[in-house]
């Protein structure tokens, strides 16, 4: 093994304490952007819930309306019946009255429902308030807890990230090139480990990858300096020890 395959394991390892500390960053980010959409999630139930009430009393005094039509009917129609002249006249008043108020009780009924959604709808926005000024709390909680650990993160991932550039100087650009678009494609994982599956034959596979390694390359790996990556995965190969 040779300066450039154990540069590129040490530039690993560090990738690898980089990508930790970026994840957990990343974590707590999103830890305040889930209470804020928690928020925003509550608030726009709120105002739904607000436009229902306002389109249900729309209904209900749409329906009061009709009604108080139809009672300036019914009293026109009680008159009448006391001044019908013959019982034919008589009967057909009475039928068109008992008809109205049939009618007037089923708006009644229509506007007391409608009255009850109301009065569960308003509880229920009382509700949701309360869950809002609970969640305005916790979102607070969350964004003062986060931003010192964001901070303290931020910081690590400046010193590790000096260390990564140390490393990365000490690799040839070229190699290097391909060290990132790998890392890119495996969240972070630009190198795998070769391992023996077989201790009593010369068995081998990719540790990313798990497929079979031909023994060409461990010779390789072993005596040159050289870039080898799986046919499968397309990670750099490299030996057990040889970052040691």
């Amino acid at each position: 093994m040779g300066p450039v395959l154990r540069g590129l394991i040490k530039l690993q390892r560090v990738e690898n304490r980089l990508r930790a500390v970026q994840n957990k960053l990343a974590r707590c980010r999103r830890s305040v952007l889930f209470q804020e959409n928690q928020l925003r999630t509550l608030q726009s139930g709120l105002e739904a819930k607000h436009e229902e009430i306002k389109l249900t009393r729309i209904q209900a005094d749409r329906l009061e309306l009709e009604l108080r039509s139809r009672d300036e009917h019914l009293t026109k129609l009680r008159s009448a019946l006391n001044t019908a002249r013959t019982n034919k006249e008589y009967s057909a008043i009475l039928t068109e009255l008992n008809t109205s108020k049939a009618d007037d009780s089923k708006l009644e009924a229509q506007i007391l429902e409608l009255m009850k959604n109301i009065e569960a709808d308003q509880a229920l926005c009382l509700d949701i308030q309360k869950q809002i000024e609970d969640q305005k709390i916790k979102l607070e909680q969350t964004r003062s807890e986060s931003e010192g650990k964001a901070q303290e993160l931020e910081k690590e991932v400046s010193v590790i990230q000096k260390e990564w550039d140390l490393m990365a100087q000490k690799v040839p650009v070229e190699v290097l090139q391909i060290f990132k678009r790998v890392a890119e494609t495996y969240d972070g994982e630009a190198t795998a480990t070769v391992e023996q599956t077989d201790e009593n034959a010369a068995n081998y596979s990719c540790g990313g990858c798990f497929m079979g390694v031909p023994a060409e390359i461990i010779n390789v790996l072993s005596n040159r300096d050289e870039i080898m990556r799986c046919s499968n995965c397309t990670r750099i190969l490299v030996l057990e020890d040889s970052g040691e």
